[in-house]
């Protein structure tokens, strides 16, 4: 299945991401935390993944290491559950969605991550 988000360039929505936790209150640092654990990327690769002309979808196809506790993120996220979502690029879209969520309502990147790793 082929979304509009796919198309779109990574840095747009990587800036909308961190411009929704930091009108939280929240920062780009911790943004980048938890795209890092969710991705296998680090802070040089995201670096570059923002300079690149690379899509939304070719930046989780080309994810280093898909974190395995990803597969605890559980919950909706834009009206969809999404251990529901069967499109896997669409799944780890959401995931990401979810935990940036999590994050602009207060929760720490700690607290996000240890609920997850210890959901098994």
């Amino acid at each position: 299945m082929n979304h509009k988000i796919y198309q779109m360039d990574f840095k747009k929505v990587y800036d909308l991401l961190v411009k929704k936790a930091m009108q939280k209150g929240r920062s780009k640092k911790e943004v980048d935390e938890l795209i890092e654990w969710l991705t296998g990327y680090d802070e040089e690769m995201l670096k570059v993944c923002s300079a690149q002309s690379l899509t939304y979808a070719e930046f989780f196809q080309q994810a280093p290491a898909f974190n395995p506790y990803s597969k605890n993120i559980k919950g909706k996220i834009c009206g969809v559950r999404i251990e529901d979502i069967e499109d896997e690029i669409m799944w780890k879209i959401r995931c990401l969605d979810k935990l940036v969520d999590e994050l602009a309502k207060g929760k720490s990147v700690n607290t996000i991550i240890q609920k997850y790793q210890e959901e098994v």
